[in-house]
């Protein structure tokens, strides 16, 4: 579903900057699509390349699993990222799905009809969305038991929030009228009308993605880079830089 805010897209940019020297490429939901992970990745060698910074920062917002076809490959990319360059990769709400699964079995339902069933096929599971207590057991059982350690310790350090310059970058947002060190996570996985609907000055610029956009919707408070990867073919990458605010 694509996000269609009652209100009109806004064409100013937020007021903001970074510190000097430091330039972030923040990635949306990928949601599985290695191959439009490999070429984000690749634009981003080639444009830090061209002029590059003191400091360069990837930042990847979540929903790196579900329904696309390829979620343990893009973990494995996003594993190799974070040990060869500065990388802040934050927890997704899918994220939040796998990790529960593999200690509340019956949870699968929900996260099969949320595109988990190609996750568990991805790392070569074959899963039913209509199973027992007990199948679903002993699924949960049966990827604990293959789950890399690179990608247990990958999930478990994914980062709720991150916070340089005057942004702060999270998966969904954030709850309006509630200081920024004060969220519930339940708020940064999930929000969506109560954040996306408010004009209000979070006290940051919120980067952010979850809720799938046609276009990259940058607004005063906020900017969304979700544009829906898995189904659309495009991951967008957000480029921040001193006051500059650009895409590639």
């Amino acid at each position: 579903m694509i996000w269609s805010s009652r209100k009109s897209q806004i064409a100013a940019p937020p007021r903001g900057s970074l510190p000097e020297g430091t330039r972030i490429y923040a990635v949306g939901d990928i949601h599985g699509r290695l191959d439009l992970l490999e070429s984000v990745l690749a634009k981003i060698d080639a444009d830090a390349a061209i002029n590059p910074p003191l400091n360069v920062i990837r930042v990847f917002l979540g929903d790196y699993i579900d329904r696309g076809p390829d979620s343990k490959r893009v973990l494995d990319r996003l594993v190799d990222c974070c040990a060869t360059r500065p990388t802040i990769c934050l927890l997704g709400n899918h994220e939040a799905f796998l990790r529960e699964f593999l200690t509340k079995p019956d949870v699968l339902p929900v996260w099969g009809r949320c595109g988990g069933l190609e996750t568990l096929l991805s790392y070569g599971l074959a899963p039913k969305i209509e199973t027992d207590a007990q199948g679903q057991q002993e699924l949960a059982a049966e990827l604990d038991r293959i789950l890399p350690s690179s990608h247990r310790e990958f999930l478990s350090s994914l980062r709720q929030h991150f916070l340089c310059g005057d942004f702060f970058f999270v998966h969904a947002g954030v709850r309006p009228g509630i200081c920024l060190t004060q969220q519930s996570q339940d708020d940064l996985l999930w929000i969506r009308e109560d954040f996306l609907l408010s004009e209000d000055y979070f006290g940051k610029v919120v980067v952010h993605g979850h809720t799938p956009v046609c276009e990259p919707d940058v607004r005063p408070n906020r900017i969304n880079i979700d544009t829906g990867a898995y189904a659309t073919g495009r991951l967008t990458c957000l480029v921040l830089e001193n006051e500059t605010i650009r895409f590639i």
